[in-house]
């Protein structure tokens, strides 16, 4: 689980209270890693209780629903540096578009060919976004080595979308192509060929 190094990682950079922190989330980590507003307070009281985070002192008469604001203590940095440093494999991706191609192969493209133009509509607005996000914050003089990484990590979304928009117009293309249809149900297999095991 990613979530509690996210959360580390996000009060290192600044020091914040939950609904600071679920703010953040909602517009930088949150669009590679994704966590609700309960999780983030959850996580927050398991690191606070492991000795990884504190609240930061208050005034000495606290006034009614004030927020208490969290800074990450030296065991949680060293835990996040060694999260950094773990080995770990990549994760497998799972699609359900990918998978409802494929039943598609069996059952028809029915509706199949609306649903893959509202997927490339999405990630065409988000495309976009990530754009204007990397023309406002990283423009000349942002080249500290925490703005560099920031960066790459922009980066790869850009990439990964500009990977989903341009498979997509393909997909879309190739169901338009094929028409609206009933499987035949050979068990042709979409990665490998006609009845593979897979």
């Amino acid at each position: 689980m990613s979530l509690p190094y996210a959360i580390l990682t996000a009060l290192l950079e600044k020091p914040s209270s939950g609904l600071e922190l679920t703010r953040r989330f909602d517009k930088s980590i949150g669009y590679f890693w994704s966590a609700t507003h309960q999780q983030i307070y959850r996580e927050l009281g398991k690191l606070e209780e492991s000795g990884a985070i504190r609240a930061l002192p208050g005034p000495t008469q606290p006034t009614r629903g004030q927020r208490k604001e969290y800074e990450v203590l030296p065991a949680g940095r060293d835990e996040l540096a060694a999260w950094v440093a773990k080995i770990e494999d990549p994760k497998p991706i799972r699609d359900a578009l990918l998978l409802r191609l494929r039943a598609a192969g069996v059952v028809g493209t029915q509706g199949l060919e609306a649903e893959v133009r509202r997927h490339l509509a999405l990630h065409r607005a988000q495309l976009a976004e990530y754009r204007a996000i990397e023309e406002r914050d990283f423009g000349d003089g942002r080249d500290s080595e925490g703005d560099r990484l920031r960066h790459l990590v922009l980066r790869a979304g850009i990439d990964l979308e500009n990977f989903w928009v341009g498979w997509l117009e393909a997909a879309r293309a190739e169901l338009a192509d094929m028409g609206t249809g009933v499987g035949t149900g050979t068990g042709t297999d979409a990665r490998t060929g006609p009845d593979s095991t897979a």
